[in-house]
């Protein structure tokens, strides 16, 4: 197990630490060798998390690796509630199977980033609707609302900002910030968990429970609650979006390709946070990275890694290997094995021309007119000049210069119905043949 001096400083300098309720009390803590329990909560609201999660459980992750007690506290609860925090408008109500759904759907994504099988500090997914169901509304009232103040809890960030909004606040959510205490109270008392984390929106909720679990525990109870920074882009908006929608952790809905691609094309400003933030690489691989990007970024150096160590985390070796494969299509490299799944993902970001099977018949379709129908030259003269100096690529193999009258036929065919064409070096384009 690693010092707290050594987990606390490496997650300061990691840039994981935006507040804490007492810092020093923690460090103390850690510093008595005696492993604590950690949690974090999600509500699932989709059947798939997304990058913006990922500050979550990797930093549970590094607790777990630092031999601490880690839990994942899904939200089968709060979830039916919604938490105001980091919102303008009040989220729709998913029903208890949409919820159960999800918690399965996204358990077999933690196990990808928590460790549930060692043996000596296994991970563990909580579900906090196990707690809270049975409850009945007076007995809630009786034995957790009374403890909160609700000048206190007008005052919170995430309950202000939405009462000064348009749309205000409804009683249900104003009433999440009781079930999150709740539910640090409850792990504190069956699980002995010392310490939420969690980003820094939930500033208000995680003091509500350090606030509860003294109240309820008594003033020397420990408990504290940690806080990483919100991740955003350099102009301030929301990490993990793109213009096709959120970048999720689930294969079927953003490919190891597509993350791959989501990582490698970080912006430069903010590359090397993105490297000690969402990588285990250690201090000493981290530093010489950010002194390479300083020095020449149009390298790429750092951004390769950051996307390689992301994408072997999320979905492991074999996916990573076809990620990079599909890269490597687009800088020439042979099709080779790749797979069609692979494939249509390259596919996907390049221009893509539908080709009547029939124009692939005998005597087949001539290169230099698939040149032009491809949008890759303006005129079959062009065409054919580009064929005989050898820059003209048929699924990334070179075609003949010595051959300028040379056709597509079916035999060129990549899984049965697509031509990958190029001219020079980056200019791509794709037959679909129908």
């Amino acid at each position: 197990m690693s010092t707290a001096t050594d987990l606390i400083d490496d997650l300061q300098w990691r840039g994981l630490l935006a507040d804490c309720t007492d810092l020093p009390g923690l460090r103390a803590r850690l510093a008595t060798g005696k492993p604590i329990t950690v949690y974090c909560g999600f509500d699932p609201t989709g059947d798939s998390l997304h990058v913006g999660h990922l500050m979550g459980q990797l930093t549970l992750r590094r607790f777990q690796a630092a031999g601490h007690h880690v839990l994942a506290l899904a939200g089968g609860a709060t979830g039916m509630v919604g938490d105001p925090s980091g919102r303008s408008s009040e989220r729709n109500l998913l029903t208890r199977e949409q919820l159960a759904h999800n918690i399965a759907c996204i358990k077999a994504q933690l196990a990808r980033l928590l460790d549930f099988e060692v043996l000596a500090n296994p991970a563990r997914l909580v579900d906090n609707a196990d707690w809270t169901a049975p409850i009945s509304y007076l007995d809630f009232l009786r034995d957790i609302g009374k403890y909160f103040s609700l000048n206190v809890m007008l005052a919170k960030d995430s309950v202000r900002s939405r009462m000064e909004g348009d749309s205000g606040i409804s009683y249900t959510e104003f009433s999440y910030q009781l079930l999150q205490a709740f539910d640090f109270l409850h792990l504190r008392q069956t699980c002995d968990c010392e310490l939420q984390i969690g980003g820094s929106d939930q500033w208000g909720n995680l003091t509500a429970g350090t606030d509860l679990i003294r109240k309820k525990l008594g003033p020397d109870a420990t408990a504290f609650g940690w806080t990483f920074p919100l991740i955003t882009k350099s102009d301030g908006t929301k990490f993990g979006k793109t213009a096709g929608g959120a970048v999720w952790l689930d294969a079927a809905r953003t490919s190891p390709y597509k993350l791959y691609q989501f990582f490698v094309n970080t912006e430069d400003a903010k590359v090397c946070e993105y490297l000690r933030k969402f990588t285990f690489l250690a201090r000493s691989e981290i530093e010489p990275l950010e002194a390479a990007h300083a020095a020449n970024p149009g390298a790429r150096e750092a951004h390769r890694a950051l996307a390689r160590e992301v994408t072997r985390l999320v979905h492991g070796q074999a996916a990573l290997d076809a990620a990079l494969k599909a890269s490597a299509i687009l800088f020439g490299a042979e099709i080779g094995d790749t797979t069609e799944e692979t494939f249509l993902d390259v596919a996907g970001e390049i221009p893509t021309v539908e080709l009547p099977r029939a124009r692939l018949a005998e005597p087949g379709l001539p290169l230099a007119e698939a040149l032009v129908l491809a949008a890759l030259e303006t005129s079959k003269g062009n065409a054919r000049k580009s064929i005989e100096a050898g820059g003209a690529y048929v699924n990334n193999l070179k075609s003949d210069p010595a051959q300028p009258a040379r056709s597509l036929g079916e035999a060129d065919l990549l899984f049965g119905r697509f031509i990958l064409l190029r001219k020079g070096k980056k200019s791509y384009a794709v037959f679909q043949v129908v």
